[in-house]
């Protein structure tokens, strides 16, 4: 009925018919028993019944110390022993570590990031301070007319104009004409300086307008970093709309205004317009090239009449110069 479950498993009430059923058993055989050898059954009931009752209040004595005593090891077993805590503690204590390193590194990494975005808006804003002084210089240009200065201060150069170096620069602006190539330009003076006059021609450009990139902005005198806030530069020296010779343009690309910003998507067929007063003058650009900054020969004067645009190149980067040549369409 029960099987091969253990005493332990057993309840008091199993256990009293597991009782039962051996005192019937014990009876059988007694009855036997008796049975050869003669003796009343009364006499066998009367000495043997309380054998197995002792037996009964045994087992089930047995039964209530086994759980009495697996209650006390339980209660011992679940007792804090001395120094559990502080042996769980010092267990415990390099996750508690770990987890304030993790801190403080999500910490550091948040503050870097941080400071990237401020540099970032930082300069999206320094950027658009600079535009903003570019446009409001532009608007002076076309809004105000100024008679043509009788006189003019020679530029200094050292290289192609366009790049970012300020006067205010710890270095100061640097000159636009190599040495080896200044006296294509102008002939040295007696103190060793290289200058070019601003011409005060009244056909000089006043206005550039590029439909394909749509720009249309305002020509100014000179090539220097005050001259290109203000709009396009007119390198001095160069010729004037529809006249013979080299027509040299310059102006940023990514600073005041970014007048230039898509220059480098013109190609060959695209045609620009150039003013002179009223007066408008086309070109067909032939070229485009990518040089160096200090590739002056691209200012030098020529036998026809074309007109040079030129940039910084790449975007943001300014390490070379962007050109676009065009001619005088008939």
């Amino acid at each position: 009925m029960f099987g091969k479950q253990s005493v332990d498993d057993l309840t008091v009430e199993e256990l009293e018919k597991v009782l039962l059923i051996k005192r019937r058993q014990s009876r059988m055989e007694r009855f036997e028993r008796l049975a050869e050898t003669g003796q009343s059954v009364s006499e066998a009931l009367v000495g043997r019944e309380a054998a197995p009752i002792t037996a009964k209040k045994s087992v089930i004595e047995s039964f209530f110390h086994r759980k009495a005593v697996a209650s006390s090891l339980k209660a011992t077993v679940m007792r804090p022993l001395p120094g559990l805590k502080q042996k769980l503690w010092g267990f415990r204590q390099p996750k508690k570590r770990h987890k304030l390193m993790d801190r403080l590194l999500l910490g550091v990494e948040l503050a870097a990031l941080v400071g990237l975005v401020f540099v970032l808006v930082s300069s999206y804003f320094s950027l658009q301070t600079l535009n903003a002084e570019s446009v409001m210089a532009q608007k002076s240009v076309v809004e105000q007319q100024h008679p043509a200065p009788t006189t003019a201060p020679p530029i200094s150069l050292n290289f192609l104009p366009g790049g970012h170096s300020s006067p205010t620069s710890p270095e100061g602006a640097r000159p636009d004409v190599p040495l080896h190539l200044q006296q294509w330009v102008q002939p040295n003076l007696s103190n060793g300086t290289t200058v070019i006059k601003i011409s005060t021609s009244a056909k000089s450009p006043t206005r550039l307008v590029i439909p394909k990139i749509k720009v249309d902005a305002p020509i100014v005198d000179g090539i220097g970093w005050e001259d290109l806030k203000k709009g396009i530069g007119h390198l001095p020296g160069s010729a004037n709309p529809g006249e013979r010779g080299n027509l040299y343009l310059a102006a940023h690309n990514d600073i005041y205004g970014e007048i230039f910003r898509h220059l480098d998507e013109l190609k060959a067929g695209d045609e620009y317009f150039i003013y002179a007063g009223e007066q408008k003058f086309r070109y067909v650009v032939k070229q485009k090239r990518i040089i160096k900054p200090t590739e002056i020969e691209v200012m030098l004067p020529t036998t026809e009449p074309v007109a040079t645009l030129q940039s910084c190149y790449p975007y943001l980067i300014d390490t070379q110069r962007l050109v676009v040549i065009a001619e005088l369409a008939e």
